[in-house]
């Protein structure tokens, strides 16, 4: 379980020539942790919570559509509710946005009011007509309209027209216009009601033109994984030179307002104090000139000495364009996590909200209501429920990593494409469940461990905002930024050690090592393919949403009724850009991927007969362009030679 030794003689690389199952006690520790969450589960049902969940529940203690056991102290609790199937609220709109639930009191009633009650009198003839009492069980229908307690006892006037949830036995109001105070104070921007109208009228009105325009950039995120292979070094070259007219104009522009404020110093026209003013421009001026001089230097000088280095990420954008014509189903992969990830926060919902209707029975004195309250060990489920939450999660995130890296390692590797697997990504993917899944569940906890600070000091700096003083909120603020940091340089040294995992079969720590000494070694590759590949998939993404929002401008302006456009662009543009960064992510995984297989390639193999290079063509052009050069010198690798699974062929 634990790491390897740095002291331990370095290994061969032998992609995909054996295989072994990695990190089981990891995967056993996953396992016993996913029976603990099956258990938190079967705890609510155990105990009837599930029933109060789906069934409903009064403010008695009473399970609604079931004869009930007398709860002590509770004089309304213990009636038989056989036939009173649907939870009724007297108030239903008086929401408790912060405890996230309806501050009225709940009753079981045998059917909910389809038209809108104005007075008592028709709270009264509603009940005697069908047996549905909709007010507190101590008061008979005869007395709704003159009993003293009515204001509390009873339903708000005018009750609203309301039906059953399905499943869950709620009445729920047919018309949500009670909730638009709640919905109001989410959109503060919104000063007139009638403008919040008329948008949420904009958008109901435009649904048809918002699908399509996310079926538009769907298709657009696909496309651009394919066509950027052939843009990429344009859009190099044109991230190249706005840094190089950025750096050098800002660099002009300080030395020009430098010398014109020394000028005016120079002109004697100044007051006392004017002069002190401009002498300490002239200085700020000078510093800022130079300090942007000395940066503007170094960033030409590193650019100069990385422009061959910037190739290799071109080169990498073409073989990862190769890779989705040859490996379709990639693109694929953003729909089936998704879909998991959907999946299992429904059930983790579910659990979550059967959970707070699990506990015993209790009292408030104050209400004289019944709330049920988790006591004792029980209470802590709650929290064990919230870290299976994220670990599942990057679990779930990790084995598409490992499906990736597990295809791209195979289509790398293969000399002769022919004798590829059939289905390469379900190859890999049974690969990943039969010999990987420790592994998975390892590197994920690493990156639970450290989500898990984040988000409680994330949690204390909302609940102390205003409140604490400066020092303490720039010292939160410090400590989440640094585990952001950290969090997100895990996630990319784990990614690296599923492909290393991918290609030796090596447990997680061990991948680790291997992977982080080839990164160190190809540093300054590392840099450029992270900034410049980075910023050409960030256009890419750009590109993605502004086609959107065009074709979406000139989509709504044929409908001129719509007035506000403002929500059905945002929906769009927001929808667009989601969609454009989950492929064009799969995209950058493939790009990384190729960059290690590249790397350990490079280092072991030299084109030597028995040594010879698995890259691409367009790969092999940057090794050769970078020898002539002198920049490229291929690794000893120790006189160790790869070894693949298919050989024969030349690489396509």
């Amino acid at each position: 379980m634990g790491c390897c030794s740095s002291t331990e003689i370095k290994r061969d690389w032998k992609p995909l020539e054996e295989r072994s199952c990695t990190d089981i006690p990891w995967l056993l520790i996953f396992i016993l942790f996913c029976a603990g969450m099956a258990c938190i589960c079967g705890y609510p049902i155990a105990t009837g919570a599930a029933s109060r969940l789906v069934r409903g529940y009064d403010s008695y203690g009473n399970t609604c559509g079931k004869n009930n056991t007398k709860i002590e102290g509770v004089p309304l609790s213990g009636r038989d509710m056989t036939e009173n199937k649907y939870v009724f609220f007297l108030d239903p709109c008086n929401l408790d946005l912060i405890n996230r639930k309806i501050k009225s009191i709940a009753l079981c009633v045998s059917k909910c009011p389809a038209a809108e009650l104005r007075t008592y009198n028709d709270v009264k003839q509603f009940a005697l007509n069908n047996g549905s009492h909709l007010c507190s069980y101590d008061i008979s229908p005869t007395r709704y309209t003159s009993h003293a307690d009515r204001s509390t006892k009873c339903p708000k006037l005018p009750v609203p027209p309301s039906k059953s949830v399905p499943l869950l036995h709620r009445c729920i109001p047919t018309d949500i216009g009670c909730y638009a105070e709640f919905a109001q104070a989410f959109v503060t921007f919104v000063s007139d009601n009638s403008v919040l109208r008329r948008v949420v009228a904009g958008v109901m009105a435009s649904k048809e033109i918002i699908m399509g325009l996310c079926l538009l950039a769907l298709v657009l995120s696909l496309i651009m994984m394919v066509v950027i292979r052939y843009i990429s070094k344009v859009l190099m070259w044109i991230l190249t030179i706005l840094v190089i007219i950025g750096s050098i104009g800002g660099t002009g522009v300080l030395w020009w307002l430098y010398a014109d404020h020394r000028k005016a110093l120079e002109n004697n026209t100044l007051s006392v104090f004017g002069k002190e003013v401009a002498s300490d421009n002239v200085k700020a001026l000078l510093v800022y000139s130079i300090g942007a001089t000395i940066f503007t230097v170094v960033l030409l000088l590193v650019m100069f000495f990385m422009r061959k280095r910037v190739a290799l990420t071109i080169s990498l954008f073409h073989v990862a364009g190769k890779v989705f014509i040859h490996l379709p189903l990639l693109a694929l992969q953003p729909f089936w996590t998704f879909l998991c990830l959907m999946l299992f926060w429904v059930y983790w919902i579910a659990v979550l909200l059967t959970l707070g209707t699990s506990g015993t029975a209790v009292k408030n004195n104050s209400t004289g209501l019944v709330e049920y309250q988790m006591q004792g060990p029980y209470q802590y489920l709650v929290w064990y429920h919230a870290v299976g939450l994220i670990w599942i999660s990057e679990f779930i995130l990790a084995f598409q990593q490992m499906t990736i890296s597990g295809a791209v390692v195979t289509y790398y590797f293969t000399r002769n494409k022919s004798q590829m697997p059939a289905t390469p990504i379900l190859s890999s993917m049974a690969r990943t469940f039969r010999y990987h899944l420790g592994t998975l569940a390892k590197g994920s906890f690493i990156i639970t461990l450290v989500k898990i600070p984040r988000l409680i000091l994330m949690y204390i700096h909302s609940q102390l905002k205003g409140k604490e003083n400066a020092c303490a909120r720039c010292m939160l603020k410090g400590c989440i930024c640094c585990l952001w940091c950290l969090e997100k340089c895990l996630t990319y040294l784990n990614q690296n050690a599923y492909t290393a995992t991918a290609i030796n079969s090596t447990n997680f720590c061990t991948s680790a090592r291997d992977a982080f000494l080839i990164l160190v070694e190809n540093a300054l590759r590392v840099a450029a393919i992270n900034t410049v590949g980075d910023f050409v998939l960030f256009l890419g993404k750009v590109l993605v949403v502004a086609c959107t929002a065009f074709a979406g401008v000139l989509a709504l302006n044929y409908q001129r009724e719509y007035t506000v456009w403002v929500l059905p662009l945002l929906i769009v543009s927001v929808f667009a850009f989601l969609v454009a960064h989950c492929f064009l992510s799969v995209f950058e995984n493939v790009v990384d991927v190729l960059f290690l297989c590249f790397a350990v390639d490079s280092k072991y193999n030299d084109g030597s007969p028995g040594r010879e290079y698995y890259m691409d063509k367009a790969l092999m052009e940057y090794v050769e362009n970078s020898k002539k050069s002198g920049l490229y010198k291929p690794g000893d690798g120790h006189g160790q030679e790869l070894k693949s699974m298919a050989r024969g062929g030349t690489s396509a």
